[in-house]
């Protein structure tokens, strides 16, 4: 009985999340959707008026809840809201980027008198790639290995300066029995599976390097070290002038300028006897240099012959 009362109360009011629309939107409805099913509940006799009494005080429970946790705004002819009652912590400011999204950069052009030259597109698929520590150790161990001189060398008994004579005989003297003093057991004597002169280079995939080559750059580009120039011709060949500009840099302890083509040779001249400073051509730029160097300098010649570098097809 009291489950076909409630029945009929809900089919009467309707669904809750309707009636607190209904009553947000017109005060009055609400009511008198409220008053025209109160009307129908007293009809009811005996048991079914005290189930629909109870059902309306549950029913009255909910809406109550509902309003008293939904979101106030101020009418038009109230005014704003109290200054002193809101938040007093300030907007977040929008996020950085991610990082490895294969995104287009806009970065700043400059030179080296500081001044505006523009912006210039990085392509996102060489200077926004994501960050892969296991491909930067594979590449800086290929380079490492690949430039090892491999010079080491010892001598064999057959190289060995020495007689050739037999130190005793064989029997009779109670001593172990040795063929040559030239043997690796005896001083000066012979070095057993030693190094000799070879090479210490291993393969790496070049489509390997060509991505290790890649992070590097997307790494610093996501830093914010790295520089993008006009052109690098400086006016004269004194040192002065670098270190006057290195000076004015934030946060560069080592800086690696890259240049197209042959360097210039003014560029040469003021920089050679900084330590600090270190120039290369740009199909010399490689990732243990770039490693070494917290900040990258390069033209936008340089940046357009590294894009049409990496964009090149790999011969198999």
């Amino acid at each position: 009985m009291t489950a076909l009362v409630t029945k009929r109360l809900l089919r009467s009011f309707g669904s809750l999340h309707s009636l607190g629309r209904c009553c947000c939107d017109s005060p009055n409805a609400g009511f008198a959707s409220f008053y025209r099913s109160r009307d129908t509940a007293s009809i009811l006799s005996g048991d079914r008026l005290l189930s629909a009494e109870r059902s309306g005080i549950l029913l009255a429970r909910s809406m109550i809840q509902y309003f008293s946790t939904s979101t106030l705004n101020p009418r038009p002819d109230e005014g704003a809201f109290p200054s002193d009652l809101l938040s007093k912590k300030p907007v977040a400011a929008s996020e950085e980027r991610d990082i490895g999204r294969y995104q287009d950069l806009l970065i700043p052009v400059t030179n080296f008198h500081n001044e505006d030259k523009g912006f210039m597109v990085l392509a996102g698929d060489v200077f926004d790639l994501p960050i892969r520590k296991d491909i930067i150790h594979r590449v800086v161990r290929w380079q490492l290995a690949k430039r090892q001189q491999g010079t080491h060398s010892t001598k064999t008994i057959s190289e060995v300066s020495g007689t050739g004579r037999k130190p005793w005989q064989q029997k009779g003297t109670g001593r172990a029995r040795h063929g040559s003093l030239r043997s690796n057991q005896f001083r000066g004597g012979a070095t057993m599976h030693g190094p000799k002169p070879r090479s210490h280079a291993f393969k790496l995939n070049k489509k390997v390097r060509r991505l290790g080559l890649m992070i590097a750059l997307s790494a610093r580009a996501a830093e914010g070290k790295l520089l993008v120039f006009d052109d690098l011709n400086i006016p004269t060949h004194k040192t002065k002038n670098i270190v006057n500009y290195f000076n004015q840099m934030e946060n560069t302890k080592k800086l690696l300028i890259v240049d197209g083509g042959p360097i210039d040779e003014k560029l040469k001249l003021a920089t050679q006897n900084l330590h600090y400073v270190n120039v290369l051509p740009s199909i010399g730029l490689n990732v243990y240099s770039i490693l070494l160097h917290d900040t990258l300098m390069m033209s936008r010649d340089v940046v357009n012959k590294i894009v049409e570098r990496m964009h090149t097809p790999i011969k198999r």
